[in-house]
């Protein structure tokens, strides 16, 4: 049966997401292998998601960049996605994505969020979006509309790249790195929906916690 295994892992880096992935995760297509990184949670987080046939891995150091470091480290399939798992992100957007790297039409492929409500992506988590992607386009002539939370490549190679941080800085230390190994890199426009009922984002939830991230961003590209 081994070769009936999906040639890709989902990693949905969590904390505090039991109720988001009731939700999501049954609608995880066929052709995707889950991993739940379970950051912290104590709402039961990897419980739901052993009932719902995802692959549990615990990560005990706090930051998204450690939970999803974890994950690519447990993962086995040649092709990896990493997406949130706060259900804000329809899991079926993932397959354009995979395909992308499948074909060898690029290296990177990204998620671009398109809000489907005004609520969905807070002012102050856009405008910092724009001032770190502005930073990055003068820093590496990278252009790109998002730190694209939704991101698929192949796992040795994104492994490879040598990403270090392991806060919020991740995402946009990966975009650096990949501009500066010459990667090609592919937007796919994608729906964004509002987080689902019962969860809270660490990072856009509140002005502060956007404010850390800002932090995590400008150190990396320092």
């Amino acid at each position: 049966m081994a070769q009936n295994r999906p040639e890709t892992d989902l990693v949905l880096p969590c904390r505090d997401e039991a109720a988001a992935l009731r939700e999501l995760l049954p609608r995880v297509p066929a052709e995707l292998s889950v991993i739940v990184v379970d950051n912290g949670s104590t709402d039961g987080t990897a419980d739901v998601a052993r009932e719902l046939g995802a692959r549990v891995v615990s990560e005990s150091r706090p930051g998204y960049g450690a939970a999803v470091h974890a994950g690519l480290l447990a993962a086995t399939a040649p092709y990896v996605v990493v997406m949130d798992g706060d259900g804000s992100f329809d899991p079926v957007d993932t397959l354009p994505l995979v395909d992308t790297i499948r074909r060898d039409e690029a290296d990177l492929a990204l998620g671009c969020r398109r809000p489907v409500t005004p609520g969905a992506q807070p002012w102050h988590a856009r405008l910092g979006n724009r001032i770190v992607l502005s930073a990055l386009r003068r820093r590496t002539g990278l252009r790109v509309r998002d730190i694209a939370p939704l991101r698929a490549a192949r796992r040795e190679a994104l492994l490879g790249l040598g990403v270090e941080d392991r806060r919020s800085g991740y995402p946009v230390e990966l975009l650096d790195r990949a501009a500066r190994a010459g990667w090609r890199v592919h937007e796919v426009d994608v729906d964004y929906h509002p987080r689902a009922a019962g969860t809270r984002s660490k990072v856009s939830g509140s002005v502060l916690g956007s404010l850390r991230a800002a932090y995590d961003f400008w150190r990396v590209l320092a």
